[in-house]
């Protein structure tokens, strides 16, 4: 398969368009949702936490993930 180059992206020719009311729509929704979810940026509060060990600090971090 060839590969096609366009100078700009108003050259490419759009997706095709998705039937109305395909459940496969939501299936394709929650995915993107999910993967908005996944790459937002990760909310830390502010400061300095000292941890006595890897582990711990794993612990925490695993600990505040999840409540998130």
């Amino acid at each position: 398969m060839g590969v096609r180059r366009y100078r700009s992206v108003e050259d490419m020719p759009p997706p095709p368009p998705r039937r109305r009311l395909d459940p496969d729509n939501l299936r394709l929704a929650f995915g993107l949702a999910e993967l908005a979810r996944r790459l937002r940026p990760l909310r830390h509060p502010p400061g300095v936490r000292r941890f006595r060990s890897y582990d711990e600090m794993r612990r925490a971090s695993s600990a505040a993930s999840s409540a998130e």
